[in-house]
């Protein structure tokens, strides 16, 4: 009984690692060397990139086999994850850690901030605007998020697990995001609608 205990309890473990997308730093990288990033997950394919051997904070946003795909610069590749040793973080589905989400047509960005208890809107032409975080319902899929007190501007926001894509570079994020602002905050007298993508790093 111990035995399956045990088991269980890495595999819930192993299960919770491989949740992407999520936060790893470089490992392993001898010194003097460079962790490659390719345009395909194989080691004969073309370097578009390299990260420090010392690199952390890598958001790795899809694994295939062994290698992880990763953002570098405007692009996106693939590492090998033997050298990416993801951290002890919960799931990105709890937002207990910061999610950057961000989209086009208007520019717009908010910044959840768990541990603050706050979301930050930026948007170009306005005003900086921090907002209470309200409640959070997730599940393995992802997660639902209401912000900015009761009877205030504010607005609601649904994360799902999926590749996305910001649609200015050739960057992958793992996270998309959509959701509606109440009327007041984005200084319009209806409703606005929002769609991006949401990003791990901080």
């Amino acid at each position: 009984m111990i035995r399956i205990l045990l088991l269980l309890m890495t595999f819930a473990g192993v299960a919770q690692a491989e949740t992407l997308p999520a936060l790893h730093d470089v490992t392993g990288v001898s010194a003097g060397d460079v962790l490659n990033v390719r345009a395909e997950p194989s080691a004969s394919a073309p370097v578009i990139a390299t990260l420090a051997r010392d690199a952390s904070g890598i958001e790795v946003v899809e694994r295939r086999g062994n290698w992880g795909l990763v953002n570098a610069g405007e692009a996106a590749g693939w590492a090998y994850l033997k050298y990416l040793a993801p951290r002890a973080e919960a799931p990105w589905f709890r937002v207990t850690s910061t999610l950057r989400c961000f989209g086009t047509e208007p520019f717009w960005s908010l910044t959840l901030a768990p541990g603050a208890g706050d979301v930050r809107r930026e948007e170009p032409g306005l005003p900086e605007t921090r907002l209470k975080l309200g409640a959070i319902s997730s599940t393995e899929r992802g997660a639902s998020i209401a912000f900015g007190a009761e009877g205030q501007p504010g607005g609601d926001l649904l994360l799902t697990g999926a590749r996305c894509s910001d649609g200015m570079s050739d960057r992958q994020f793992g996270i998309t995001v959509t959701g509606t602002l109440r009327p007041g905050l984005s200084g319009a007298a209806e409703p606005a609608a929002l769609q991006g993508c949401c990003s791990v790093k901080p």
